[in-house]
């Protein structure tokens, strides 16, 4: 359901699709088969990798989707449109700072299981640990730059 969920704040969107710390796998394969193209997951865990590049190929999306092992703090993130991101709340903080230094204002984040806590999001979806939410980067700055909603990181 939170798969279901993170795309469903996508749904009709072009441009890159980002998974920032991807593990399984099943977010991309689950993008990339809704037409978000390309589909790119950033992991570290070489396990995890394996088990992603076994589910793309499974999924007959082998060469179609790409993991890489990259540190999603060295990526450079300029190019993305849409970014997934599903990581612990001590992460929050600073990687707001890098999506607002790098992201385009086209470009739509989905957080699951924890929100950014001083962004306002522009939609929401779910409950409890289905809860997704969305931030569009227009208004994030918008926000940031006026001083409503709290600091922009």
């Amino acid at each position: 359901q939170q798969v279901a969920n993170a795309l469903a704040l996508l749904r009709g969107r072009a441009g890159k699709t980002v998974d920032l710390g991807s593990g399984d796998g099943r977010l991309v394969v689950e993008a990339y088969k809704q037409g978000l193209r390309p589909a790119v997951g950033y992991e570290l865990n070489p396990w995890l990798l394996c088990l992603s590049n076994y589910r793309a190929w499974k999924a007959g999306y082998h060469g179609k989707v790409s993991f890489l092992k990259k540190d999603l703090w060295k990526v450079n993130l300029s190019d993305c449109y849409n970014v997934i991101v599903f990581l612990a709340p001590s992460v929050k903080p600073p990687l707001a700072a890098k999506l607002l230094a790098e992201l385009p204002d086209e470009a739509r984040v989905v957080a699951g299981r924890f929100p950014f806590p001083s962004w306002t999001p522009s939609s929401t979806l779910g409950q409890g640990l289905e809860q997704v939410w969305a931030y569009d980067m227009k208004e994030v700055r918008r926000a940031a730059r006026s001083g409503v909603g709290g600091s922009p990181v």
